[in-house]
Parts: structure tokens; C-alpha cells; sequence
């Protein structure tokens, strides 16, 4: 079990928080930044366990910040899943509950309407940011390069032509894993 001193431990407690003010669209969507911190600039982390510990977290049923604690159980044990857990979601949750009152009382002006229409093209940007991230480890493999993309493309497809929920879809990529088909 890997363990932090408590400097670093508080460092990616805060680490965490500052992505929590930026998680706009969920936590997935600063999963690229989360992935540069604990990949690429501190070494915690290879890219197989980032990768692995949000597969596992989507898969499992519950929301979607789930990887966030696997991530930083994978870090820290115990104390890292607290850490990235109460970091992610202390600012947001405050925030969000603060912002939801008062646009609630609002939410047919003007500013409120300008400001949620913005958001949408930044979600979606992000949204995409993860997805490529998690998509390089098998697009970059000749092996699983066709399949993968074929699998992207047809998810994309499905999604912006149906009405057909997620889960089929995750389940279509899970047989195809499993057939070693990407």
C-alpha cells in the first residue's frame, strides 16, 4: 500500500480542490489535468492505472466522480481517496449549492440565461479532452488502432443519432474488449 507524508498528502488534497473550482461538466472533465499530475508530474501514477482506475470507476453503477477516490487510493491508500474525494467535491458542492439558490431566484434574466448557454460549448470541450485522453493508450497501438477508432466513431454516431442510453453503448465496448476486437 502506497503511502504519502503529509505535505504531499495535503498537496494533492489541494491539488484537488483547484480542480474542483475548474470540474466544470463533472470531475471527468479535468481528468486530462489530473492525469498530468499524477502521470506525468509526479510519477504516482503510470498511465495504465490512471486509465484502468477510471474504466473501473465508469463501470461501476453510482456517479460518475467515482475515479476520483480510486485514483487517489492508488496514490495514497486509504488517506489519498479521502484526500482526492473531499477535494474534489468541498468547493464544488459549496459553490454549487450557493450558485443554485441564487439562480434560482434569477433564472429568467438575461445575465443567468448568457451565462448557462456559455457553458454548454466549455462542457462538451472538456467532455472531449477526457475522451481523447482515455482513447490515446489504444489509438497509439497498431494493434487496437482500427478497432478503437471504429468503436469511437461508432459510439459518436449512435449517440448524436438515437436516443439510446450510454449503457448500451458501454456495454458494446466492453464485448468488444472482451473479444479482443480493441
Amino acid at each position: 500500500m502506497n503511502t504519502l507524508p503529509a505535505g504531499e498528502l495535503l498537496e494533492l488534497f489541494l491539488r484537488f480542490l483547484t480542480l474542483s473550482l475548474l470540474s466544470i461538466g463533472g470531475a471527468m472533465s479535468t481528468a486530462p489535468e489530473m492525469h498530468r499530475y499524477l502521470v506525468v508530474e509526479r510519477g504516482w501514477l503510470g498511465d495504465a492505472d490512471f486509465t484502468t482506475a477510471i474504466a473501473l470507476a465508469q463501470a461501476a453503477p453510482g456517479p460518475n466522480v467515482l475515479f476520483v477516490p480510486v485514483l487517489g487510493f492508488q496514490v495514497a491508500g486509504l488517506a489519498g481517496a479521502a484526500a482526492a474525494l473531499l477535494g474534489i467535491l468541498l468547493p464544488s458542492t459549496l459553490l454549487s449549492l450557493a450558485v443554485s439558490r441564487w439562480g434560482a431566484t434569477r433564472r429568467n434574466t438575461p445575465l443567468v440565461r448568457a451565462f448557462t448557454a456559455g457553458l454548454a460549448p466549455v462542457t462538451v470541450g472538456l467532455t472531449f479532452a477526457a475522451g481523447w485522453l482515455l482513447a490515446l493508450p489504444f489509438i497509439g497501438d497498431p494493434a487496437h488502432r482500427l478497432g478503437a477508432l471504429a468503436l469511437i466513431a461508432l459510439t459518436a454516431l449512435v449517440t448524436l443519432k438515437t436516443k439510446l442510453a450510454p449503457m448500451w453503448m458501454i456495454a458494446v465496448g466492453a464485448a468488444a474488449g472482451a473479444l479482443g476486437m480493441v
